[in-house]
């Protein structure tokens, strides 16, 4: 199956009213400020989209929205976090009968599959509609892995396209090369690890700070790809300390919370996630608010002119 994803693909956040139902004006406003900013995809519902946070009909009506938002500028992913390998399956076939570009397929939640599980549920979904998958491989958060060598099994389902490496271990780039040549699409899935995973390899980053830091995502990876790595390390490690926010258990609060004080959303979550609140909360707007005192000036990034 031939796709060309590539680039950086936000992780999109869902915007909520006072009253924590669905605000879809402001996702959708989001959305539109991200594709100005030049992103190459987008991944609505995934772990920082809140997905097992919604109804699965409250899903759809999301992605339908969002999908006419898009109106083909850009490939449009959902996740898929069901509980049961026959659940998602049928969310596949829902996102194939709405038009989606794609999927993004976790494990199965609460169970924690075995290798050989695993690779049955991936299989099973990727079977279970035409539409191009990319696994989602998260051991750090979710508890079931994925090494390179089971990527060797899934090879041979032609709809399986690309991988999301989340594993917090970089070698992984470089082993999934060894392992399965270019049979896959790699982005790398940990911000900050994506400029070492682009030094090796990696195709795409599946990103959530860039819902408050979009400017900044797109030139770091710019400048990866140009292959500028002394200016890439430069603003790299102005952007790090906000890019951990990224790894922790309440990323999703952190990341809206970054929006919130970059005026790009609000910090609203819905429950069991909680605003962060105390000296967790002083601690986290410590690292943004500094961050934003010191936010560099991206022109001076601009591509050299061809004669310099």
């Amino acid at each position: 199956m031939n796709v060309s994803w590539h680039g950086v693909y936000p992780a999109l956040t869902t915007q909520y009213h006072p009253d924590l139902s669905v605000n879809l004006p402001a996702t959708a406003a989001h959305l539109e400020k991200l594709i100005a900013s030049g992103i190459h995809g987008v991944i609505l519902l995934g772990s920082v989209g809140e997905n097992t946070a919604h109804e699965y009909e409250e899903k759809l009506i999301i992605l339908r929205e969002l999908k006419a938002v898009v109106a083909g500028r850009i490939p449009v992913l959902s996740g898929v976090a069901e509980n049961t390998t026959m659940v998602a399956a049928r969310f596949a076939r829902d996102c194939e009968k709405l038009g989606l570009d794609g999927l993004m397929v976790l494990p199965a939640m609460i169970y924690k599959a075995d290798r050989r599980e695993a690779i049955a549920h991936f299989r099973t979904v990727a079977q279970s509609s035409g539409l191009p998958v990319m696994i989602y491989n998260n051991p750090p958060a979710y508890y079931v892995d994925m090494p390179p060598d089971a990527f060797v099994e899934l090879a041979e389902e032609p709809t399986i396209v690309a991988i999301k490496e989340s594993s917090d271990n970089v070698r992984r780039i470089t082993d999934l090369r060894n392992a399965v040549g270019r049979r896959f699409i790699l982005f790398s899935g940990v911000d900050d690890l994506v400029l070492e995973s682009a030094l090796l390899g990696a195709e795409g980053w599946v990103s959530g700070l860039v819902n408050a830091f979009p400017d900044e995502n797109r030139v770091l990876w710019q400048l990866s790809q140009q292959g500028r790595w002394a200016e890439a390390r430069e603003l790299y490690q102005w952007y790090t300390p906000l890019l951990h926010l990224d790894t922790k258990i309440k990323l999703v609060q952190y990341i809206k919370l970054c929006m919130a004080e970059v005026g790009l959303g609000s910090e609203l979550t819905r429950p069991p996630r909680l605003p962060i609140a105390g000296a967790e909360r002083e601690e986290v707007l410590g690292i943004i608010r500094h961050a934003l005192a010191n936010r560099p000036d991206l022109a001076r990034y601009a591509p050299p002119h061809a004669n310099d």
